[in-house]
């Protein structure tokens, strides 16, 4: 027996996977380096329901998942991982500092140094989604316990 879950679920999956394994993989790399100060995984509450910051990174992750799988489908493995690190360095990176930052009531911080943290950091997480991707969008044969 063949079964399948939608595109989105896995797309969405991909995403928050690829924040909580690369993205945030890559921030514990960067703590113990001393390039930034705040530990990974962050269990801090966000306003307004208190959910830990993780958590909303990772819900966010599989929200852009669902974004950029379906516009890179098109492309070849190989060619598809560096679109996506290229996605995931752009994208979210400026939506984060042109959007979201004006919309929580913060500065429009158009640093170099934190651009380009943003954009390796979130490229690393579009790799991370596109590789977990290609793990879940596998055709799997579920067999019945006793065959």
């Amino acid at each position: 027996m063949k079964q399948s879950l939608p595109w989105q679920l896995l797309a969405f999956i991909a995403g928050f996977l690829g924040v909580l394994i690369f993205h945030q993989g890559f921030l514990l790399l960067a703590y113990f380096l001393g390039w930034v100060p705040r530990p990974p995984y962050d269990l801090t509450g966000t306003p307004p329901l208190g959910v830990p910051k993780v958590i909303s990174l990772a819900f966010w992750g599989g929200i852009w998942g669902i974004i950029m799988v379906p516009a890179l489908r098109r492309f070849g493995a190989g060619t598809r991982l560096w679109l996506a690190f290229l996605f995931g360095g752009v994208a979210p990176t400026l939506a984060g500092t042109l959007i979201i930052a004006p919309l929580k009531g913060l500065p429009v911080l158009l640093q170099p140094a934190r651009l380009a943290f943003g954009f390796v950091i979130n490229g690393i997480w579009g790799l991370g989604t596109m590789i977990f991707q290609g793990i879940l969008d596998r055709p799997q044969t579920y067999r019945p316990s006793g065959e």
